[in-house]
């Protein structure tokens, strides 16, 4: 299976992103209230970077609060690890694993055309693997 069939149907407006303008502090409050562990950072329509509560974490550690106050631009993790669409799903699973990351944008060119996380992919896989036993007791029964 590949990655543009798991984000079929979402709309681009959907994805939750900042730029790099975004102060830490809303970016924060944008993860808290949408119930989320990253966003996209985006500028000018091309993904830049990645903001994610690791992100957070780690700058609270090394600066304080002070880092609230600076702009997404400074404290994100760049470059941005992507995928295309047709990605499969193995593929970004393995992708992740390797990088240890947990989310991904999904771009077409340079553009951004969706945002998958880990438990997308887990899902999309286990979906996968629960028609493939059911196929498996199909034919079963009927031999």
């Amino acid at each position: 299976m590949e990655i543009g069939s798991l984000i079929e149907g979402r709309a681009n407006s959907e994805i939750i992103s900042c730029n790099v303008y975004t102060p830490v502090r809303e970016a924060v409050a944008l993860l808290a209230s949408k119930r989320i562990g990253a966003v996209p950072v985006v500028e000018a329509g091309k993904v830049v970077g990645i903001f994610s509560e690791r992100d957070v974490i780690y700058r609270l550690a090394g600066e304080g609060d002070a880092c609230l106050s600076r702009p997404l631009g400074e404290v994100m993790t760049a470059p941005a690890i992507t995928v295309q669409r047709t990605t499969s799903v193995l593929e970004a699973l393995a992708l992740m694993t390797r990088r240890r990351i947990r989310h991904l944008p999904v771009v077409d060119g340079e553009a951004m055309c969706g945002f998958i996380s880990i438990g997308d992919l887990v899902k999309a896989r286990l979906d996968e693997i629960e028609h493939e036993a059911e196929a498996m007791r199909a034919y079963i029964q009927t031999a």
